[in-house]
């Protein structure tokens, strides 16, 4: 569950429902044969919401005649769980307030730039808001959009979620806010929090250095390696808080989890439940990072702690189960 990556070369972008449920059905019937509740469990990503999660789970259940928690991010009315859709969002700012604490700080009163639109950015710019601070600009892939009063989540939801429109159509609905054309530039707002939760790579060593000199004091990764190896060694080297994508975006999986374990129990667990879940594993994660990287000479490298820490729990399986 969650170890690897898949897709397709199907782009979405303008087709039907129908079209991209022919797609998602084709997908399932050579997809179905290599997954299964105890073998292999996926679950969405770029492109692969709730709409495509219930294409493919239903030609699954299918092709096979019965029920079982095969997929995860499934609709709330077939399986799914409460909070799913905000986890990966949510999970990223748990760590982060985790990780701001231990360095004295908090996002009380903090600027935040949140790249992305999709439910990682829009639950991210949600629960850092709830925790105090202030998201000024989020995008998508044609540009972004600035707001010094704060982006509203919602008005971000209804944009993507209802109308799966463009982020440039915000200025309608919110007229303080002013588009740019080219999703680049959004790293070059002064900010105190980057949070990047768009794709990989978005920022490189050209885009740190200009958050670097804005006066910006972390990086929490939201997205899947978000940032090049450059940008990394720029972000660290300045002595800047920064989070790698493979612990501060494992929510989303968490929730996975919480969600497959209430498949097999046949019961389905209130919001609160879940949340407060998610956020005990996200906040467990962080430190046995952090208790790594001090264990091993290398205290406040969450990087090095994650590497660290995740090998460590492989090696000991692996021992323990027999090499071969």
């Amino acid at each position: 569950m969650g170890g690897g990556k898949g897709g397709s070369d199907f782009d979405p972008k303008g087709k039907s429902d129908a079209e991209v449920m022919r797609f998602c059905q084709s997908f399932m019937n050579e997809l179905f044969r290599h997954i299964g509740p105890d073998t292999d469990v996926p679950a969405g990503d770029i492109g692969v919401g709730a709409r495509e999660i219930g294409y493919l789970f239903g030609q699954y259940k299918r092709l096979r005649d019965e029920w079982t928690g095969v997929l995860t991010g499934k609709g709330l009315s077939y399986g799914g769980s409460l909070a799913r859709t905000q986890a990966t969002g949510f999970g990223l700012c748990y760590f982060a307030a985790a990780q701001l604490k231990d360095n004295g700080s908090s996002f009380e009163g903090k600027r935040v730039i949140v790249s992305g639109s999709g439910n990682v950015a829009t639950y991210a710019n949600q629960k850092a808001t709830e925790l105090g601070g202030k998201v000024i600009a989020m995008c998508d892939s044609n540009g972004y959009i600035v707001d010094e009063n704060g982006i509203d989540y919602k008005v971000i939801q209804v944009i993507k979620e209802q109308k799966r429109d463009r982020i440039s159509t915000y200025v309608n609905y919110v007229p303080t806010a002013k588009y740019v054309e080219g999703c680049k530039g959004i790293w070059t707002v002064p900010c105190d929090i980057a949070m990047p939760c768009a794709t990989q790579n978005e920022i490189d060593e050209e885009s740190a250095k200009a958050l670097i000199a804005n006066g910006a004091i972390a990086v929490f990764e939201g997205a899947n390696m978000p940032c090049t190896p450059e940008a990394i060694s720029a972000i660290k080297g300045a002595g800047l808080m920064y989070s790698p994508s493979k612990a501060s975006n494992a929510g989303g999986v968490a929730t996975s989890g919480l969600e497959m374990s209430q498949n097999s129990e046949r019961l389905s667990w209130s919001f609160e439940e879940v949340d407060a879940k998610l956020k005990g594993i996200m906040e467990g994660i962080y430190a046995a990072c952090a208790s790594a990287a001090e264990q091993f000479g290398m205290k406040g490298d969450i990087q090095a702690g994650a590497n660290i820490a995740g090998f460590l729990k492989v090696a000991d399986a692996m021992l323990w189960q027999g090499v071969c």
